[in-house]
């Protein structure tokens, strides 16, 4: 697999360091976080000072069910972060060799290689991963052009596939050795939360479960996840404002020399003469992006707030 540094979007605190201000100030677009949350109402005490019961765990996972369409013969659990799931998924099965088609968020490779997995970027092997649509360039994928037809183990990551409910794979995690992996912190915009599902193979479900241990989910992330699931009117609204941003960064990084190279419509990728000096130039004005080691001309950004769209524009023009 192609040779990359285990980095994520984030970091302010350095650029902070690097570029002063104080994080107040700085616009973070570096990540593919919806800047519009999920509203998060009120909150009962107890969510907060009791320990999760069971009767909101099922809750939340009934909304799950429901809001994702997942096949009755699929199983899902849920966990603190879709990242928490990642690193457990490779110890469910014997290691052999894994394809995970790059570049791509690379803690999948990482996980899979603490678990002593070899791993290639193509080729048949007995675990495939796909990131659908993929980070950063937005590929999807279907079940004909998935990497390895022989694989024991498949795992379809669909962190940001909310955004495009319409070509989920989520049909796969009906499948013997499949499953599929949602994020809720990304479309809902609430990632500190720490709120992830697997969906798929019941027994491998049920390994999960019994390694995540209990109260796996905090009662916070499990009443709002509900109700947040439980919200299709919500998600419809914010697929339509998501795409009109999109488009309008599109428009606007053009408008700067930007080339277009697809993402979703939460975050977007683009090709640049040189992206390291695009992201000292947005730096200056206290907005930082996400850039990446394997290719010095990509730069990804993040949709700004509402709010924020004319200090990005006056630092693009």
């Amino acid at each position: 697999m192609t040779d990359q540094v285990r980095d994520h979007g984030g970091g302010l605190d350095a650029a902070i360091v690097k570029f002063g201000g104080e994080r107040i100030g700085w616009i973070d677009l570096s990540t593919g976080i919806n800047p519009h949350p999920y509203p998060l109402g009120r909150l009962a005490p107890d969510v907060w000072n009791a320990l999760p019961d069971k009767g909101a765990g099922e809750r939340l996972l009934a909304a799950a069910r429901r809001f994702w369409r997942v096949p009755d013969a699929a199983d899902l659990v849920a966990a603190h972060g879709a990242s928490a799931l990642i690193a457990q998924i490779p110890g469910l099965v014997t290691a052999g060799s894994a394809v995970i088609p790059g570049p791509t968020y690379n803690e999948h490779a990482a996980a899979f290689t603490a678990h002593g997995w070899r791993v290639s970027d193509q080729g048949d092997a007995w675990a495939q991963v796909v990131v659908h649509p993929n980070n950063p360039d937005g590929r999807l994928w279907t079940p004909a052009t998935l990497p390895a037809p022989s694989a024991r183990l498949t795992v379809i990551d669909e962190s940001f596939c909310d955004v495009a409910p319409d070509r989920s794979l989520i049909a796969q995690a009906a499948r013997p050795g499949s499953l599929v992996l949602k994020s809720f912190g990304k479309f809902w915009g609430l990632a500190g939360l720490r709120l992830g599902f697997a969906i798929g193979d019941p027994t491998l479900i049920a390994t999960l479960r019994d390694r995540l241990g209990p109260w796996a989910v905090s009662g916070p992330a499990l009443e709002l996840g509900a109700r947040a699931l439980g919200d299709p009117g919500w998600a419809r609204s914010t697929r339509i404002a998501l795409a009109e941003d999109s488009a309008r960064l599109d428009a606007v990084m053009r408008r700067a020399g930007a080339r277009s190279l697809g993402g979703t419509t939460l975050f977007r990728l683009y090709e640049t003469e040189n992206a390291l000096a695009w992201q000292e130039r947005l730096a200056r004005h206290q907005i930082w992006s996400r850039i990446f080691p394997y290719n010095p001309r990509w730069l990804r950004l993040g949709l700004p707030h509402a709010l924020h769209w004319p200090r990005l524009e006056a630092a693009l023009a």
